[in-house]
């Protein structure tokens, strides 16, 4: 992946309706900082903010089926989300596939095109 197209990952991924207000704020302050001496900083943040935000399915599972994932998104929605998180993980995947994380893990894979 070269850095043209990691560069558009991270903006699929602070689009994504499921990327957290920190994960938008380091992707964008990355984005701002391309080509600035700032750059190479705002990369490792960004790096480290991924690294803390997206989950394993071992993390989202119990989160799903939780009082809080029913609370956030509606019982049916959270329980569909759960079944979803169990199926994909049988399948052998191991991270979260909403597209906040899976961006996510595409810029870590290709961590050395950032800088």
């Amino acid at each position: 992946m070269n850095k043209t197209e990691l560069t558009r990952t991270v903006k699929e991924m602070i689009a994504a309706p499921s990327c957290c207000q920190e994960l938008k704020a380091a992707g964008q302050n990355y984005l701002n900082a391309l080509g600035t001496d700032a750059e190479k900083a705002a990369a490792a943040a960004l790096l480290q903010e991924i690294r803390e935000d997206v989950c394993t399915l071992d993390q989202t599972i119990p989160f799903f089926e939780s009082e809080l994932g029913a609370q956030i998104f509606g019982a049916e929605r959270a329980k569909a989300m759960a079944a979803h998180a169990r199926e994909i993980k049988e399948q052998g995947a191991k991270w979260c596939d909403c597209p906040a994380c899976a961006a996510g893990v595409k810029i870590l894979e290709n961590a050395s095109a950032l800088v």
